[in-house]
């Protein structure tokens, strides 16, 4: 069945793309992310609770990259960015952006598909008009510096007033000053550089895009943390953040635990015997005031696995 919704989309894709299809259906949408089960976007795009998205900032990008990998997610994360402000992590539903080097021809049908569909200003203001709270503007910009500034802080205003989240961009940005002075605003981006968006087109809003080693679909659970971005498809995203989650949990009390000398380093660094077992629950029973998941969650996860 899922082979035949791809062929689906993929046979409505080739033939809409002569029409200038700026953005995939709903039904397309749907049909790439069709491992989601949950709520989605009224534009087909799933869409990951606000509960999941603040416990996910505290995930570190080592915990996120390790589940993805063991679940056979292997080009999940890029690194190498300039973040405005690096102490500030950021969680969001990707809302996803092709940029192409233009060429006149497909550019001006693609602007006038945008005139068609009463889209406002340049190409690259109308993702910003797609926004919902909790989106993420991600753009491949195809790593174009000079002349490839995607937006200054008149859009970067109006991205903050729309999705309360920042951008990541394959490409640059201007006016970093301005972009700076926005509080709860971030971005994680390629360059700055004080030029203009030149010779650029669109190719596609919520397309599966490449951002330099990773494949992002639209909807997927996004975390951006100062060491770089992690891409997780949204039907995982529950099972990784208690993932990650339990594993701080182990983590801390194992520190604790050598602190004080109780077991050694070769007792912890390995399959914990009956008692360290005991001794941990014991502690998770005296710090359930300190949990990030219920602990419901947590006796289930456990429950099901052999921790």
């Amino acid at each position: 069945m899922r082979l035949k919704a791809l062929l689906i989309v993929t046979i409505l894709t080739c033939s809409q793309a002569y029409s200038q299809q700026i953005t995939l259906t709903k039904e397309q949408i749907i049909a790439i992310t069709a491992d989601w089960t949950g709520q989605r976007s009224e534009d087909g795009r799933p869409y990951v609770s606000e509960e999941l998205l603040k416990r996910l900032k505290n995930i570190s990008i080592e915990e996120a990259w390790g589940f993805l990998r063991n679940k056979g997610y292997h080009n999940q994360f890029e690194g190498d960015w300039m973040i405005l402000k690096p102490g500030e992590s950021m969680t969001g539903r990707a809302l996803t952006v092709q940029y192409m080097p233009s060429r006149s021809d497909y550019h001006d049908k693609v602007m006038a598909k945008g005139k068609e569909q009463n889209r406002i200003g340049n190409f690259n203001s109308w993702p910003i008009d797609m926004l919902k709270p909790g989106d993420i503007y991600i753009a491949d910009g195809y790593g174009k510096i000079i002349d490839g500034t995607l937006i200054g802080d008149n859009l970067g205003n109006a991205i903050y007033a729309k999705s309360k989240n920042g951008v990541i961009f394959y490409g640059s940005v201007r006016d970093n000053e301005g972009l700076e002075k926005i509080e709860g605003y971030n971005q994680w981006i390629k360059g700055y550089d004080p030029s203009y968006i030149q010779g650029m087109m669109l190719g596609g809003i919520n397309i599966p895009i490449r951002i330099g080693r990773v494949t992002i679909l639209p909807g997927d659970a996004i975390l951006a943390k100062k060491g770089g971005i992690i891409a997780i498809p949204a039907h995982l995203l529950a099972e990784l953040v208690i993932s990650g989650e339990f594993t701080a949990l182990r983590d801390e009390f194992g520190h604790k635990m050598l602190r004080d000398g109780t077991y050694t380093p070769g007792q912890i660094d390995r399959q914990w015997t009956d008692d360290i077992k005991e001794a941990f629950l014991s502690w998770i029973n005296s710090n359930s005031d300190k949990l990030p998941m219920s602990r419901a969650e947590l006796d289930a996860y456990m429950k099901e696995r052999n921790w």
